[in-house]
C-alpha cells in the first residue's frame, strides 16, 4: 500500500514537471489560437442576412446537408457544424466526372437547409456557380465563403445569406460555421466596396444565441490553471476508479474544455472519444423527467399542490393518493428508496429470444415477459409503504411517478415528448432513450459487465435494473447522451430559459425549480443542489450556494453554478466492468470540478 502511495507521489510529482514544461507552452499556444481566431472574426461578415435567416433557427424543421464545393476545410467546417445540429456531409469532388452537378443537387433532396463552402480558387467555376443559382431556387441556402473579397461579385445575382472571411485556411473553417448557428455574433461591415450588390459598409449584424467552441483564454481563462484536470482524469484511470471519462466545461457560453480520456473498458484499446454516448442514470431526472415537469408546469395543466390521484387513476385507491407533486419532487413523499425488481424476477418471466409473449428487450437475449411493468412493477411501487412524509429521502419511485404524471397529462410517452420538446429542436443529436435503436454499439460507452441478472456487458441498455425490466424509458433512468448534448441544455438553463433564439421555460420557472425549496433538505424541486453542511463539500470544495444540477450512479454529473457563469460536464463508467465506489472515494468529480472553479476565480483577480 505504502509502495503504490509512493508511485502516486512520484508520477504526480513527474506529472509537475511535464506541466511546468508543457503548461506555459499550452498558454501561449492558445493565446496565439487567440488572437488569430480574434483576427478572423474582427473581418467576417454576414451579407443578404435581410430575412434574418442567420443564425438558424428552429432545429427542429431543418434537414441540413453541407456541401463542399472543393473547400478544402470542409472537414474542419463540418466538424464544428455538427456541435450544432445533425450536418450530412456532401462534396462536389465527388462527382468529378459530371459535366454540372445535376446528380449532386438530386442527392439532396430529402434536405431543405444548404450549407455550401466555396473558396476564391473555385468561385469563378460556371459548374459551381449554376449550381448554386439552382439549389437556391428551392431550398435556403447559406454560403460560406473563403478568400480575397472581389470573388463576392459572383454572388451578385443571390438572395442567399452569405459569410465572408478573407481567410482561406483551417482556422476560419471553424469559425464560420459558428457565425451560422449563433455560437458568435456577426459584427462587421464592409470596408470596401467590393461590386455593385456588396458595397462599403454592406453587412448584418447579429447576437450570439448558442455555445461558442473556443480556448480557455477567450474566457479570460489560462490554460495552465486547468492542466490538472489531466492528473485527476489520469489518477482515477489508473486507480482504476473508471476505465474512461469525458470532462466538458462551458464559461459564459463558451465551451473552454472538451476532452476524453481512457478507453471503452479495461481489456480494450478503443479510446474515449468526446463524442460517445453515456448512459446518464439519474442524471435523467433533471434532462428529461423534470423539464417536461417544467413545461407542463408553465403551461398550467400540471399543479405542484394538486395529489397524485388527480392525475394518476390508479393511484386512488392507494397510499399514493393524497401525497402532493411537491413533495414527490422534493423526494419528501416518504417514498421508499426503490424496490429490487430484478430479484423478483422467476424462471418463466423472462426469454432468450423476443416473441409476442416476451415483447420488451431488456438486453442482449433478454426479454422479459408481456405486462411485466404494468401488472406487477407499477402496482407494487404505487401500493409500497407511505414511511417517511415529511423527510427527505431520495427515492427512484419519485420519478416513476413523475413519469406516470407527464405522460397522462402530455398523452405521450416520455421519450417523445422531451425529443419533440427539447432535444430535437436544441440541436442535441445523442440524447434519448433507447440508444441502439439509433446508434451502433461502438458509439456508446459499456457499463457493466452483468454477472448477476442479465448475464452480459451492459451496451445501449439501461444499467439500472428497474429502469431496464421497464423498457428502458424511465423518469429516474434510461437517457443517454453525449457531453455535448448535456453542456447545451444546461446552457439554456443557465440562461434560464433560452437557448438559439428560442424561449424553452420563462425565467422564474427556472429560477424557481433549481433554488431550494425544501425546509427539510438541500434539494430543488427534481434539481439537486449545494449542500450548506459545509463539512459534506457538496458537490465540490468550492462550489458556490447557488449551483444546482445532479449526480448519476454510472459515475456521471453536471453542475450549474450560475455564479460562475458555469457548466460542468463529467461522464464516465465507473459501474463497468462492475460497481466500484473509488470515484466518489477520490472525489474525482469534485476534484476536477475545483479546479474549474479555481481557474474562474483565478481570472477575477
Amino acid at each position: 500500500m505504502k509502495r503504490n502511495r509512493l508511485y502516486i507521489l512520484a508520477a504526480a510529482s513527474f506529472f509537475n514537471v511535464l506541466c511546468l514544461m508543457a503548461c506555459a507552452q499550452e498558454h501561449t499556444t492558445n493565446e496565439k489560437k487567440l488572437a488569430i481566431a480574434n483576427a478572423i472574426s474582427n473581418t467576417t461578415v454576414l451579407l443578404n442576412n435581410q430575412d434574418a435567416i442567420i443564425p438558424l433557427k428552429s432545429l427542429e424543421k431543418k434537414n441540413i446537408a453541407s456541401v463542399s464545393l472543393s473547400f478544402a476545410y470542409s472537414n474542419v467546417f463540418d466538424s464544428l457544424a455538427n456541435k450544432y445540429d445533425k450536418i450530412t456531409s456532401f462534396s462536389a469532388d465527388s462527382y468529378k466526372d459530371s459535366l454540372n452537378l445535376n446528380d449532386l443537387e438530386d442527392d439532396l433532396k430529402y434536405f431543405n437547409t444548404i450549407l455550401i463552402s466555396i473558396d476564391d480558387q473555385n468561385v469563378n467555376k460556371a459548374k459551381y456557380i449554376n449550381f448554386i443559382n439552382s439549389i437556391s431556387k428551392n431550398k435556403q441556402v447559406i454560403i460560406s465563403f473563403f478568400g480575397n473579397g472581389p470573388g463576392l461579385k459572383s454572388f451578385d445575382l443571390l438572395q442567399s445569406p452569405i459569410i465572408w472571411t478573407a481567410q482561406n485556411n483551417a482556422d476560419a473553417a471553424a469559425i464560420v460555421p459558428q457565425y451560422i448557428f449563433g455560437g458568435i455574433a456577426a459584427m462587421n461591415k464592409l470596408t470596401t466596396a467590393f461590386s455593385a450588390r456588396y458595397t462599403m459598409g454592406s453587412g448584418f449584424v447579429t447576437t450570439a444565441t448558442r455555445l461558442k467552441y473556443t480556448v480557455p483564454e477567450d474566457a479570460g481563462i489560462n490554460s495552465n490553471n486547468l492542466k490538472e484536470i489531466d492528473a485527476i482524469a489520469s489518477e482515477a484511470i489508473t486507480q482504476r476508479a473508471t476505465p474512461g471519462l469525458v470532462v466538458l466545461v462551458a464559461k459564459d457560453g463558451k465551451v473552454i474544455f472538451n476532452k476524453a480520456y481512457g478507453t471503452h473498458t479495461y481489456d480494450t484499446n478503443v479510446p474515449d472519444k468526446v463524442t460517445d454516448i453515456f448512459d446518464l442514470a439519474s442524471v435523467t431526472k433533471v434532462t428529461a423527467t423534470t423539464p417536461a415537469v417544467m413545461r407542463l408546469f408553465e403551461e398550467g395543466k400540471l399543479k405542484l399542490d394538486t395529489n397524485i390521484g388527480a392525475y394518476i387513476p390508479k393511484a386512488r385507491t392507494t397510499p399514493m393518493n393524497n401525497i402532493q407533486v411537491r413533495e414527490v419532487m422534493l423526494h419528501q413523499a416518504g417514498f421508499i428508496p426503490y424496490i429490487p425488481f430484478h430479484d423478483y424476477i422467476k424462471t418463466g418471466d423472462y426469454s432468450r429470444d423476443s416473441s409476442a409473449a416476451y415483447p420488451t428487450k431488456v438486453a442482449d437475449n433478454y426479454y422479459i415477459k408481456k405486462g411485466f411493468f404494468k401488472d406487477f412493477m407499477w402496482p407494487k411501487m404505487l401500493n409500497s409503504p407511505i414511511k417517511t412524509r415529511g423527510k427527505y429521502v431520495y427515492s427512484d419511485i419519485s420519478m416513476y411517478v413523475m413519469k406516470d404524471i407527464v405522460e397522462h397529462i402530455s398523452e405521450e410517452p416520455l421519450n417523445q415528448y422531451t425529443y419533440e420538446n427539447f432535444y430535437k429542436p436544441l440541436g442535441m443529436q445523442t440524447a434519448g432513450f433507447l440508444p441502439r435503436n439509433r446508434f451502433k454499439p461502438e458509439q456508446i460507452i459499456p457499463t457493466e459487465d452483468d454477472k448477476y441478472f442479465r448475464k452480459t456487458l451492459l451496451v445501449g441498455y439501461v444499467h439500472d435494473q428497474g429502469a431496464a425490466l421497464a423498457g428502458g424509458v424511465s423518469g429516474h433512468a434510461g437517457l443517454f447522451a453525449s457531453a455535448n448534448d448535456l453542456a447545451i441544455i444546461y446552457q439554456m438553463l443557465l440562461n434560464r430559459g433560452t437557448y438559439g433564439g428560442v424561449e424553452y421555460f420563462k425565467n422564474t420557472t427556472v429560477d424557481m425549480f433549481t433554488s431550494k425549496q425544501s425546509n427539510v433538505s438541500r434539494r430543488g424541486l427534481g434539481f439537486d443542489r449545494w449542500d450548506p453542511d459545509t463539512t459534506k463539500h457538496y458537490p465540490s470544495e468550492l462550489a458556490s450556494p447557488q449551483t444546482y444540477g445532479h449526480t448519476g450512479y454510472t459515475g456521471t454529473c453536471v453542475w450549474v453554478d450560475p455564479s460562475r457563469g458555469l457548466v460542468y460536464v463529467f461522464l464516465s463508467n465507473r459501474v463497468n466492468p462492475t460497481v466500484t465506489d473509488k470515484l466518489s472515494n477520490l472525489k474525482i468529480r469534485g476534484r476536477i470540478e475545483d479546479v474549474v472553479n479555481k481557474a474562474i476565480d483565478e481570472s477575477k483577480k
